[in-house]
């Protein structure tokens, strides 16, 4: 082994022996985390390559073959287990026999995730990064391709896979340059990893620029598949009667993050009691939806301290506001998969995670049910796709939340809005295409004797 291969390597056993000595500890936050999200502790050794006899025999029956490869695809999260849809639909289009493996690392993407399934398909945790973790995974289910959605990398799944032949794609692929700087502290561990992929598809081509940067070989610029998500019919006519019985606007929190309420709601309050605020038939309602599921009775709790009335979307009988959420002040959705009904409910929507330095969320889901943006100063995830939306008049950047809420407000009745709205519905629909795209790079990436009954 050369010197200039001796350092990666030295960093890559240094990396899996601190992870085998954490796997206690990591078994041990598995275990609590479950006590507020009780998936988390579902099939919990999958987590290790460990698999029961009737996961095995499941899988078993049915194991791949050139007519039928596996494909497996990692979503990590809800919002990767929302971006992976369209791309799965566009891969079983090109390819009607191909079987799905599906895996993710929380207890969210998981529960999204079933929904992508059909028969013959598995959905399985994703691997903790140890060798021999990811070995039992590789060995068991033999995938034709491994596909990761977005940000992850991981040192030892690219290294194994290598070894073991199965090429690994990074797809709708996304680097800021805060993680840039941050991989290049560890570039001895986090270089190889990129370099072990078989090929990159960025979203952009600054994007593309950092992945090369972080050592990735092979980047291709794609597009972003979330721009081909389509909101489905029932949400959409769920959220519109929502709208209809609230009567009053509503301004959307959507996809909050721990820290934010607060501000948003001190900020909310004082514009409350300030002249500024509508008279009460235009006043609008808030209604707030959390990103994590674990922090709705917290976030509850802070919108009771304000004295301000709630009602919880969880406690609606039949899925409609009943008489104590019309007079509420506030709405809380604490509920999952509807966040397609809270945008078409909303007048407008703040974007969670770009009022505090946390990157913010995705925003081409409100853009594609024809929801106005106000977002923050803090959007380097989805850099980008903000700059284009604001570009193209489908979201507005203010400067801090005051702001947000003052400019929310006063949008909830301006005419405007009608425009804007319909600005956010055509660049939606303009940069879609990515998914059919990226699919078919990805079965171009297939072993030859797979490839070749394509």
């Amino acid at each position: 082994m050369t010197a200039l291969a001796l350092k990666p390597w030295l960093a890559r056993q240094a990396y899996s022996l601190l992870l085998r000595l954490g796997t206690p500890a990591y078994l041990w936050r598995i275990w609590s985390r479950g006590k507020v999200e009780p998936g988390y502790r579902e099939a919990w050794p999958q987590r290790l390559g460990i698999y029961d006899a009737a996961y095995r025999q499941a899988w078993q029956k049915d194991m791949g073959s050139p007519a039928r490869p596996v494909v497996w695809v990692h979503a990590v999260s809800l919002g990767e287990a929302r971006a992976a849809a369209p791309l799965i639909q566009a891969l079983r289009q090109q390819r009607p026999g191909m079987r799905l493996l599906l895996t993710h690392g929380t207890a969210t993407g998981r529960e999204a995730g079933r929904a992508l399934l059909q028969p013959g398909d598995v959905q399985t945790w994703f691997p903790f990064d140890t060798p021999g973790a990811v070995r039992r995974f590789l060995a068991m289910h033999q995938p034709s391709v491994g596909v990761l959605m977005e940000t992850e990398v991981w040192p030892n799944v690219q290294h194994v896979a290598r070894c073991m032949g199965v090429p690994m794609v990074l797809a709708n692929a996304r680097l800021s340059e805060k993680s840039l700087k941050q991989g290049q502290r560890l570039a001895a561990l986090m270089r190889p990893a990129a370099q072990n992929l078989t090929v990159a598809l960025a979203q952009t081509p600054d994007d593309a620029r950092r992945l090369k940067a972080m050592g990735a070989q092979d980047v291709r610029v794609s597009g972003n598949v979330k721009f081909d998500m389509s909101p489905a019919p029932d949400l959409l006519a769920r959220g519109q009667a929502w709208s209809k019985a609230s009567v009053r606007p509503i301004v959307l929190a959507a996809s909050t993050r721990e820290g934010e309420e607060p501000g948003l709601l001190d900020a909310w309050m004082a514009l409350r009691r300030s002249p500024a605020w509508p008279q009460l038939g235009d006043a609008p309602r808030l209604l707030i939806v959390p990103r994590h599921p674990q922090r709705f009775d917290e976030v509850a709790a802070l919108i009771t301290q304000t004295g301000m009335s709630l009602s919880r979307r969880s406690g609606w009988p039949d899925g409609q506001p009943d008489a104590a959420a019309k007079v509420a002040e506030v709405w809380l959705g604490d509920s999952m998969g509807e966040m397609p009904a809270y945008y078409a409910a909303a007048h407008v929507a703040l974007l969670g995670g770009s009022f505090a330095p946390l990157g913010g969320q995705n925003l081409i889901e409100a853009a594609a049910c024809g929801c106005p943006v106000i977002m923050g100063p803090h959007t380097f995830n989805f850099a980008d796709a903000s700059d284009l939306s604001e570009a193209a008049g489908a979201a507005y950047r203010v400067p801090d939340v005051m702001g947000a809420v003052m400019k929310s407000v006063s949008f909830c009745n301006d005419e405007t809005r009608f425009d804007m709205a319909q600005k956010a519905n055509d660049f939606a629909r303009q940069h879609r295409g990515a998914a059919q795209g990226m699919a078919a790079l990805i079965w171009g990436f297939l072993p030859p004797h797979v490839r070749g009954n394509v």
